[in-house]
C-alpha cells in the first residue's frame, strides 16, 4: 500500500553553517463518529394556490352587467357575497315561465310540470333564494344576481359595468387561500431521501407552518431539470400568499450513521477523499469514500469504520503531496 509521509523541510543556514530540520505543519486528526440522529434537509419553493380552492364564476346564459359589486381585482369576498347584478333575456323568460306554471299548479296541481320549470332555472344558475322570492311575492325581477361560490380573493375580474357577456365566459376567478400548495424543487439525487419524508416545516416571512407531502410530479422541469414536490399547507388566516418564496425543511426518523466535519473531506474529480492515519507515525493514505452533506460544516460518510482516524486540517497540502507522489 502506498503511504503519504509528512514533508520535512531541510533549512540550511549559510551564516550559522548548521542544518536544522523543521516539520512543515502539524497534522491534526479526528476520529470518525457514529451518531444516532434525525437527518434534516432543507429545500426551497414557491407558494401556489390549491387547484381545488379555485372557482370560476361562469354564467350559463348570455347577458349584460347591470351593477358590479366585485369591481376591484384582488378584493376579498365572503361566500354568498353579491358579485354582480345582470340582465339576461333568457333567464327572464325562464322566470316568467316558472311563475306562470307555479300559479297554474296552485289550481291544477302538477308536480312534474312545476319541478321541470324549477329545474330549468336551477340549471341556468338562478339562486335558490331568488326562486323562493318568485313563489313568495308572485312576481319576477328583470335582473338576476350572481353570488360568490366561495370566500376568497378575486384573482380575475373580466367585466366592467355595462359589459355584455356570453355563455361559458369566465366573469370572475375566486381563489380561497385557506389551504395552499408549496411547489418544491427536488433534484434527482435527493429522490430517495424525499421518499422517506412525509411531514415538512414551511419557513416564510409570515411565520412557520406545518405541511404534508401530497405528490411528486411525474415530470421534470424543462428549465433546469429538477423534479417538483408538492406539499399541502393549512393557511386559515391567509398569511401565505401566492408566489411567496419559502424554505421547506424535513426531519427523517432517527438512525445511526457516521459523520466527519467538512474540513476532513476533499472533493476531487467527482469523488470524495479522506486521508486515513497509517500504522506508523506520519503515514497517511488517501481513501475514496461516499459522502453526503448534512449541513455547511459536516458530512454523512460511508466507507470508513467508527473510530477510524483521519486528517482534519491542512488537507490541501496533503492533497498536493499525494499528487506529487502519484498516490491518486
Amino acid at each position: 500500500m502506498k503511504y503519504l509521509t509528512l514533508l520535512l523541510l531541510l533549512h540550511v543556514s549559510i551564516f550559522a553553517k548548521d542544518v536544522t530540520v523543521k516539520q512543515l505543519f502539524n497534522v491534526q486528526t479526528i476520529k470518525v463518529k457514529s451518531i444516532n440522529a434525525a437527518q434534516s434537509q432543507t429545500y426551497y419553493g414557491y407558494v401556489k394556490e390549491d387547484d381545488s380552492t379555485v372557482y370560476d364564476v361562469t354564467p350559463r346564459f348570455d347577458g349584460y352587467i347591470e351593477e358590479l359589486k366585485a369591481n376591484k381585482s384582488y378584493m376579498y369576498v365572503q361566500k354568498g357575497t353579491l358579485l354582480a347584478t345582470v340582465y339576461s333575456p333568457e333567464v327572464l323568460r325562464a322566470k316568467e315561465e316558472y311563475l306562470s306554471i307555479f300559479s297554474f299548479t296552485k289550481k291544477f296541481p302538477n308536480k312534474a310540470m312545476l319541478e321541470s320549470a324549477k329545474e330549468r332555472l336551477t340549471l341556468l344558475g338562478v339562486n335558490a333564494k331568488e326562486i323562493e322570492m318568485i313563489e313568495k311575492e308572485g312576481k319576477t325581477s328583470r335582473t338576476t344576481n350572481i353570488y360568490a361560490p366561495s370566500s376568497g380573493y378575486v384573482y380575475e375580474k373580466n367585466v366592467v359595468k355595462g359589459s355584455a357577456f356570453s355563455t361559458k365566459q369566465t366573469l370572475f376567478k375566486i381563489v380561497n387561500l385557506s389551504n395552499v400548495w408549496v411547489e418544491v424543487a427536488i433534484y434527482p439525487q435527493d429522490l430517495d431521501l424525499v421518499s422517506k419524508m412525509n411531514e415538512f416545516t414551511i419557513s416564510s416571512p409570515a411565520g412557520d407552518f406545518k405541511a404534508k407531502k401530497e405528490l411528486l410530479y411525474p415530470k421534470l422541469s424543462a428549465k433546469d431539470a429538477p423534479f417538483t414536490l408538492r406539499v399541502s399547507v393549512q393557511n386559515p388566516k391567509g398569511k401565505l400568499l401566492s408566489g411567496m418564496y419559502v424554505s421547506v425543511s424535513a426531519d427523517m426518523k432517527k438512525e445511526n450513521y457516521l459523520t466527519l466535519p467538512s474540513t476532513a473531506v476533499i472533493f476531487k474529480n467527482g469523488k470524495y477523499y479522506v486521508f486515513v492515519k497509517g500504522d506508523f507515525e506520519g503515514e497517511y493514505t488517501p481513501r475514496v469514500i461516499e459522502a453526503k452533506e448534512i449541513d455547511a460544516h459536516s458530512y454523512r460518510v460511508k466507507g470508513l469504520q467508527n473510530g477510524d482516524e483521519v486528517v482534519n486540517n491542512a488537507l490541501f497540502m496533503m492533497d498536493s503531496d499525494a499528487q506529487i507522489n502519484g498516490l491518486y
